[in-house]
């Protein structure tokens, strides 16, 4: 797997995310509808445009197969495609994340108990929840902080 730094974004590449972005949403957040799932992914190429940092795993075919993105020292998006998910992948990311943009924070869907338990694999513990998420969904969000025993 090779992870790169990701400058220019050019919109075939967008799209490649985009796609691993969905097939990710639709094997973990059970949660969501159709029409809701179809409805965020309209904002899905802005914010992979917009966001600070974009850090991207591609396979041995240089195929797009997880991505996250951060922003000020917070994981705002990791996502990676079923077929490599339980590979250590996100692993991989996140401590990469972690050394090289000081990821110290992020929040997760608490209706996506496996994300939860992997960031609190990871070292991170929740400080925080809120009932609905950034965009007024009744979805509730899990703010986790990477504790301090772990990032030492």
């Amino acid at each position: 797997m090779n992870i790169i730094e990701v400058y220019e974004r050019p919109a075939n590449l967008i799209q490649s995310l985009l796609n691993v972005w969905e097939k990710s949403v639709r094997a973990t957040h059970l949660f969501l509808s159709e029409s809701e799932i179809l409805n965020i992914k309209e904002y899905v190429p802005q914010a992979l445009s917009n966001i600070e940092n974009l850090v991207v795993a591609k396979n041995e075919t240089n195929t797009p197969v997880a991505f996250m993105g951060i922003e000020n020292e917070s994981l705002e998006m990791l996502f990676i495609t079923p077929k490599e998910s339980g590979k250590g992948l996100g692993k991989q990311l996140l401590q990469y994340g972690i050394e090289h943009y000081s990821i110290k924070k992020l929040a997760v869907n608490e209706q996506n108990p496996k994300a939860k338990g992997f960031y609190e694999h990871m070292g991170f513990q929740v400080y925080k929840r809120t009932d609905h998420d950034e965009q007024g969904n009744p979805y509730p969000l899990l703010y986790m902080s990477l504790s301090q025993k772990s990032s030492e």
